[in-house]
């Protein structure tokens, strides 16, 4: 099993900043720290332990898994039934993983707002789901 050490000060550093740079100083978000048991490639039967960094914020939770030395994976969800990767597999820099994550979720909340803007679609008098 492969032993992948904790985030460093540095990695926390960087996504500390630009949480700080995306919401601002007025916007307290703090980090929580886990380790969770995840493959790291698809054809793997077991499980390695990964640290992994989390958040919420506006409702949405966010979570960072170190899955190596420079090597990171990100998703956001709402609930359990509602995750959501960014499309990319793996990085190998934390800031470039942090910043799509971010940038996902902003699109995917923007279109979330569209699609209720627009409410339910009417044909022939019958609301379509």
């Amino acid at each position: 099993m492969a032993n992948i050490n904790d985030f460093t000060d540095t990695e926390i550093w960087t996504v500390e900043s630009t949480l700080r740079e995306r919401w601002g100083n007025d916007h307290s978000i703090e980090l929580q720290y886990a380790d969770a048991e995840i493959r790291l490639h698809p054809g793997d039967r077991e499980t390695t332990e990964c640290p992994v960094m989390l958040w919420s914020y506006d409702g949405c939770n966010y979570v960072i898994f170190k899955t190596g030395q420079q090597k990171y994976r990100a998703q956001f969800f709402y609930r359990g039934y509602q995750q959501y990767g960014t499309g990319v597999h793996e990085y190998d820099d934390i800031g470039d993983c942090l910043i799509s994550l971010l940038q996902v979720q902003a699109d995917h909340d923007r279109d979330q707002k569209m699609e209720e803007e627009k409410g339910p679609q009417r044909v022939r008098g019958q609301a379509i789901e």
